[in-house]
């Protein structure tokens, strides 16, 4: 039998800290591995399995596209492109799509359209303000904005006109902006920060604060879109309209697509040869995102994950009254970290999977679960029943 575990370790970069899990199927919120044994995976793709595994509409979608077009190029028009796109414009506030690959593409994409803006509109204004812990990508533009220094630093120097400061620190934005300020780019949650909530009230400070100062804000909505926290997207819940919206992970049921939304005004500025991409808004990309994009809104998806939150949070919060170790639980619809008070993550997950739960340690002293958004009860009964047990295992029976 194939030892696939050393075969990675022989070829492949060794950039990964992989659990030893070899996946070969995968069905809703349950995946198996090479030896046939079963896990609830609430990892889920990273938040790219909005419907799970293998999910009907959205194989169907990519089994039926692929039969047909996979892929011409951006110097033709193919109808799935557009129907997405209307689609995505018809659901939000935005009038006009931009496709790529992924969400580091589509940050890279939101950065140059800000940047265009500031040098056709704002005396060249160009520096943009983002926020410590905060987490946008790892290609150059986008790890230049990202806020999490050791992410950084191996790397520099980076691209300049990057501007970091606390995050809900809404007085060090302002101390921050200058003459050369153009944008402003946040996420609404910080996901791979460690699911770190913002203040009442402070992403509408950012909207008023850009709105009075001419500034540009851009929300990274790769984590918290297509209906992970609640609704479909996380602006919507905080009652503010951002200029530039830069989407990917769960657009596409699994399949990699990326994707910025601005309105017509920003989006008129990127013209033709400004920017580009030879995968972006391939046919099988496109179809697959239309597909599940489709489902998700006409079933009302992000309410049914809204609902399972509820019960989730109530679960996860009981053991924050038994365990001592579990210092809070944060997060929003079906993306929630529980805090603990050492740095035994990694140890919890290990002790998770080798009960059949599937999490992330997103930080030393926290856990990340990021479930499909139609997760039933009885799934989230069991990965709570496991989570317990492995936090038990770690730290005895006190919980400490």
């Amino acid at each position: 039998m194939t030892d696939w575990v050393a075969e990675e370790h022989r070829y492949l970069f060794q950039n990964y800290g992989r659990q030893p899990v070899v996946i070969e199927r995968g069905a809703g919120a349950r995946v198996w591995d090479s030896d046939g044994r079963e896990y609830l995976d609430f990892v889920g793709g990273l938040a790219v399995n909005a419907l799970g595994h293998a999910h009907p509409v959205v194989a169907e979608a990519v089994a039926k596209q692929s039969a047909t077009l996979i892929h011409t190029s951006n110097l033709f028009y193919t109808t799935p492109m557009i129907e997405l796109a209307k689609l995505l414009v018809e659901h939000s506030c935005f009038d006009r799509v931009f496709f790529c690959n992924s969400g580091t593409e589509a940050i890279e994409t939101a950065i140059k359209l800000a940047r265009r803006w500031g040098h056709d509109v704002r005396n060249g204004a160009h520096e943009i303000i983002s926020f410590n812990d905060g987490f946008h990508g790892r290609t150059f533009g986008a790890l230049a904005a990202t806020g999490t220094v050791r992410y950084r630093e191996p790397f520099e120097p980076l691209a300049p006109g990057f501007v970091h400061v606390d995050w809900n620190d809404f007085e060090a934005v302002k101390r921050a902006t200058t003459a050369k300020t153009v944008a402003v780019l946040t996420e609404p949650i910080q996901g791979e920060g460690g699911v770190n909530m913002p203040a009442a009230g402070f992403l509408k400070s950012l909207r008023d604060w850009c709105s009075e100062r001419g500034l540009l804000l851009i929300f990274d909505e790769i984590q918290t879109g297509v209906g992970r926290t609640g609704s479909l997207w996380a602006y919507e819940q905080e009652g503010v309209e951002p200029d530039i919206m830069a989407l990917a992970k769960g657009l596409a049921g699994g399949i990699p697509i990326g994707a910025v939304l601005a309105r017509e005004e920003l989006a008129s500025h990127l013209v033709k040869g400004d920017h580009g991409t030879t995968f972006g808004a391939n046919p099988l990309a496109t179809a697959a995102g239309l597909a599940t994009m489709r489902y998700i809104i006409e079933n009302d998806i992000a309410s049914q994950g809204a609902r399972a939150s509820e019960k989730l949070m109530a679960r996860l919060r009981s053991m924050e009254d038994r365990l001592p170790v579990v210092t809070d639980v944060r997060g929003r619809g079906m993306l929630i970290a529980v805090g603990l008070a050492r740095e035994i993550s990694a140890d919890v997950v290990d002790a998770c999977r080798q009960r059949g739960l599937l999490a992330n340690n997103v930080r030393p002293n926290a856990i990340r679960l990021m479930p499909p958004l139609n997760v039933t009860d009885d799934e989230i009964d069991r990965a709570c029943d496991i989570l317990e047990e492995a936090i038990v295992a770690v730290t005895g029976p006190s919980g400490r």
